[in-house]
């Protein structure tokens, strides 16, 4: 990033959001969601694939997942990759059907969930603070080679702040939503 974009910034910040905002969907609230499965990877065809790639996962009510396998002959690699994805959940096939209970959660597991919530919070936090430091190398680097004035330096650094403050305050809004999902029994 040899030129400065505050809009390229704000991008970058935007999928940091975004892609806590996707760890946050695997991370189990009272409800069954499809999104809970995602991040299983399946032995399939001699390789690992995502759940979403051999079969169709849906919400079937409040407590149960149903994953339809296209192939058949996956059914027993999509159970095992279910049950050994440490989300402490016990798939039970029928035919190509797999049925997915879902436990009620514990008070002791709902806690354990929000500090995997603060950590992705956290890790998205970070990536935030190194977008803001790579936009204040640059406008710095552009003002020791003349390219900006001090004036034009103070004024964009404050941009970049506003905006790293902007984003830090959206992780925040959508942490404390999350940690209010996952406590709600």
């Amino acid at each position: 990033m040899s030129e400065f974009s505050i809009s390229e910034l704000d991008s970058r910040m935007k999928k940091s959001i975004a892609s806590m905002q996707e760890e946050f969907g695997g991370l189990r609230t009272g409800r069954a969601s499809p999104s809970l499965l995602e991040p299983v990877m399946v032995d399939a065809y001699g390789s690992k694939m995502p759940i979403s790639q051999v079969a169709t996962v849906s919400a079937a009510d409040a407590r149960m997942l149903t994953v339809q396998v296209w192939d058949k002959s996956m059914t027993q690699a999509v159970e095992k990759g279910i049950r050994e994805s440490n989300l402490g959940l016990n798939p039970a096939a029928e035919g190509t059907l797999i049925r997915v209970a879902l436990p009620e959660l514990n008070e002791e597991r709902r806690k354990e969930l929000t500090k995997v919530a603060h950590q992705y919070a956290e890790a998205a936090k970070v990536a935030v603070r190194h977008i803001r430091r790579d936009g204040m190398d640059v406008l710095k680097k552009m003002e020791k080679d003349g390219d900006i004035g001090k004036d034009d330096l103070h004024t964009e650094s404050e941009k970049v702040q506003k905006l790293t403050d902007n984003a830090v305050a959206e992780i925040d809004k959508l942490l404390t939503a999350k940690e209010a999902d996952i406590m709600r029994v």
